[in-house]
């Protein structure tokens, strides 16, 4: 533990004394746990082509923060590239909290891996503010999570520029009326870092001469209000750790999930769902009762092995709707069927089943319009029915999804189910939506008729040759005669046409990798056409009708 002498205290309000407890690199951490890496590997996590965060290892081999992702893969060949998702971090980071609860309460959190306390209360029941953020400590290394820091001083940013410190000791404090001198030498750019002020800003204020957070702090608080805005007068504060914000303790969210438990264990698919049955009406009234509905439920199944060591099947569902009692007793069933919807026998016996709400809303959401709502309440009753009677899989919706290829994009999900992930992309990857980023796709106006099948067409120029399209993206003559059956008795005149685009997805995997190129035209009977062309052959992708 390192303390620093401070002077006294400015004013008797001033900032609290707050206790900030760091994780460095927590997203990389939270990532890596979840794809099951190694410590040593070197790792980023990337956000819109961007590294948003990196491991100690990529550090070492000159990937940084910021950087291109191609840039970083660059800089070390052998880096393991993942997406980061803010979800996932949250969660990763709540059995983390759990634990910081159980040891003092009042935790806020700043942002995952970062969280506040006010020291007050932990120092007088663990004996003085260095004995409170040892016992933090602990409790973190007891999660295997290692290199967790403490900064003890006045006010949360104070405090977190102290635990980011490069200190020998993973506790360190400054000593009430100190944090003024501690940050006076800290780089204007430190309230970028923290979010405080925009870098333009932090940019103009290194042209004015005013470079270190001492500097910015002597300015006249009244200029620095008129001139730069409401924000920067209270980075202006916080500059001189002057900011009498308070630790805002977050409120312990409720455990709603529900668990049932069987011994002897059942083998039985309906002796499974009647004995859950009355518990999930009472589950889902407790959720009406606080004016919630669940949308997305994850449902475990614990089974008991010959071996006796039993299995953990888990599975998330979601409704179009929300879900009722009998609905999440369905997807109990379609989940215990592994056999197909007839099947009552069971593999193994079940032991225990936990429905788990993933995500909740507002019954104000989901309220009935006054008009035009009865047609769609018929509807999904009707083929929730015709679900339950033939399983999970025997509604089928279609779904405008992501891709390239129109008939990518037209994808069959059982009735309530959300788009899949890309099948090529691992379980991980962001679900395959249509608003993504498509570099290659249709633009405009789809189709109307799209082929599953695209059927093989002629394209012949005005000399009667194949039109064909050379290593340039250049047509090889000018299309003059169609043909939608691929038979030349069946000609007919091309009045218009546009194209060609070239379609190229995986060029980075020469054994996957998929060319192409896109033409439009309209025949002789005024019928518009998009062909592709694969493997040297015109085929139909899709008409416009």
């Amino acid at each position: 533990m390192t303390a620093l002498t401070g002077t006294t205290v400015g004013h008797p309000h001033g900032p609290e004394r707050t206790l900030v407890l760091w994780c460095p690199d927590w997203p990389v951490t939270a990532a890596r746990v979840r794809a099951g890496l190694p410590e040593d590997v070197p790792l980023v996590l990337v956000d819109r082509g961007i590294v948003f965060a990196c491991s100690p290892a990529a550090r070492t081999t000159g990937v940084r923060r910021g950087l291109a992702a191609r840039e970083a893969q660059f800089r070390c060949p052998e880096l393991v590239v993942l997406g980061y998702d803010r979800v996932l971090d949250d969660r990763a980071f709540e059995p983390v909290i759990e634990r910081l609860e159980d040891t003092t309460p009042g935790v806020q959190v700043l942002r995952p891996g970062l969280c506040a306390i006010r020291s007050r209360g932990p120092a007088r029941f663990y004996g003085s503010e260095e004995a409170a953020a040892d016992a933090l400590v602990a409790c973190v290394a007891g999660l295997g999570i290692p290199g967790a820091r403490v900064g003890i001083a006045d006010g949360a940013f104070a405090a977190e520029q102290v635990a980011r410190d490069q200190a020998p000791t993973p506790v360190r404090v400054v000593l009430p009326g100190g944090s003024a001198a501690f940050l006076a030498v800290r780089p204007v750019t430190t309230l970028v870092d923290a979010g405080l002020i925009d870098r333009d800003l932090a940019t103009l204020l290194r042209r004015l001469g005013v470079h270190t957070l001492r500097d910015f702090a002597a300015l006249p608080a009244d200029r620095v209000r008129h001139r730069f805005g409401a924000a920067a007068a209270r980075a202006h504060r916080i500059a001189g750790a002057a900011d009498d914000g308070r630790v805002v303790p977050r409120v312990p969210p409720r455990h709603r999930e529900v668990a049932f438990d069987w011994e002897p264990p059942l083998d039985r698919v309906d002796q499974v769902t009647f004995a859950i049955r009355a518990g999930l009406d009472a589950f889902v009234g407790d959720l009406a009762a606080s004016r919630l509905v669940c949308t997305e439920v994850t449902i475990e199944v614990c089974t008991e092995a010959a071996a006796g060591a039993g299995a953990v099947h888990t599975r998330s569902w979601r409704h179009p709707r929300w879900f009722t009692g009998a609905d999440i007793a369905d997807r109990v069933r379609w989940q215990l069927q592994g056999a197909g919807p007839g099947a009552s026998e069971l593999e193994a016996a079940i032991t225990r089943v936990r429905i788990i709400p993933e995500r909740v809303d507002s019954t104000a959401d989901h309220e009935q319009g006054l008009w035009d709502s009865g047609p769609d309440e018929r509807i999904h009753h009707a083929l929730t029915r015709v679900q339950g009677l033939l399983g999970h899989d025997g509604v089928l919706t279609a779904i405008s999804a992501g891709g390239r290829l129109l008939r990518d994009r037209r994808v069959l999900v059982p009735w309530g189910d959300a788009v899949p992930v890309v099948p090529a992309q691992p379980a991980s990857a962001r679900e395959r939506t249509a608003t993504a980023p498509w570099p290659g796709s249709l633009p405009g106006l789809s189709p109307a008729t799209v082929f599953l099948e695209s059927p093989s067409v002629l394209l012949h120029a005005t000399d009667g040759a194949a039109v064909g399209v050379d290593e340039r993206g250049i047509l090889s003559g000018t299309p003059a005669a169609f043909s939608q059956t691929g038979r030349t008795d069946d000609l007919s005149p091309v009045t218009a046409w546009a194209g060609p685009w070239p379609l190229v997805e995986r060029w980075w995997d020469l054994a996957r990798a998929h060319h192409g190129h896109r033409l439009q035209l309209v025949d002789g009977s005024g019928a518009a056409w998009l062909l592709l062309l694969e493997s040297a052959r015109w085929v139909a992708e899709a008409r416009y009708d």
